[in-house]
């Protein structure tokens, strides 16, 4: 093979991770940080979430672990003590999540499961983490699978406009739903942090029958800045019981080196 012939199959092969990577946009950058105050109905600091991201070069290819910790706080967690952490564990070459551990931890019960993906054989094996655990394998549906909260995260990305939408992938525990994320409107939300302009994404279930919390007729939002950062500023879950907001309340950006190379 001539260097030239060689020297062209580089860059091809290049530019289409480059093109991988803008079509699978990371949720977060290394370094970054987000903090959340959750009100629910009339209790206003019923929890908080923490969010965070950092790289992992220790194993054969480098992962961003994004690391989402939901406790409640104050009277919520007199009343109803929870915990939840999860490990989102992305491919930094093709920004795909390759792995995905949860723990809930109630009064009364500890419930822990870890879902690996291939995507070569398009089967996620499900692992619940409890007793004797159980497994399963599931058929991954046509789409790039993450969490919610990784999924709404990544909408940050998007440049859509109103009326726009766009399908999104999301597994709760065992199973898939077949979102479609619309951009609904644009609406200037206040924060601790200041006010923002921001538009309105919402998930919904128009490709299949609703299903889960969609099919008791639950709404999702995610409010996000129109600004260089783009931050996910506030999210929103209704229920027929009430309705639970996280309000962004502190914000750590990567570093400066982070921020230059994703503007690229």
């Amino acid at each position: 093979m001539s260097r030239r012939v060689r020297s062209l199959m580089v860059f091809a092969l290049a530019a289409a991770s480059v093109a991988l990577r803008a079509e699978l946009p990371l949720p977060l950058q290394d370094g970054e940080q987000l903090t959340y105050r959750v009100s629910w109905a009339i209790v206003p600091g019923a929890g908080e979430i923490k969010i965070s991201a950092h790289h992992e070069t220790a194993g054969p290819e480098p992962r961003l672990v994004v690391t989402t910790t939901t406790a409640t706080r104050g009277i919520a967690r007199w009343l109803l003590p929870f915990t939840a952490n999860a490990d989102s564990v992305f491919d930094l070459q093709t920004g795909h999540l390759v792995s995905l551990r949860e723990r809930n931890e109630t009064r009364e019960k500890t419930t822990e499961h870890s879902v690996s993906f291939n995507y070569a054989t398009r089967e996620a094996n499900y692992v619940s983490i409890e007793g004797e655990g159980k497994s399963q394998v599931i058929p991954i549906p046509a789409g790039d699978p993450t969490d919610l909260i990784m999924g709404l995260l990544q909408t940050r990305s998007w440049d859509l406009k109103p009326g726009q939408k766009r399908d999104a992938l999301v597994l709760f525990d065992h199973e898939f739903y077949e979102l479609t994320i619309h951009m609904a409107r644009y609406e200037n939300v206040r924060t601790p942090l200041g006010t923002f302009k921001t538009i309105v994404m919402e998930p919904r279930m128009d490709k299949t029958p609703p299903k889960g919390m969609f099919k008791r007729g639950a709404a999702v939002r995610v409010w996000i800045s129109q600004d260089d950062h783009r931050l996910p500023v506030k999210f929103e879950v209704v229920f027929n019981i009430g309705t639970g907001t996280a309000t962004l309340t502190s914000y750590q950006a990567p570093p400066p080196a982070q921020r230059t190379a994703s503007e690229k």
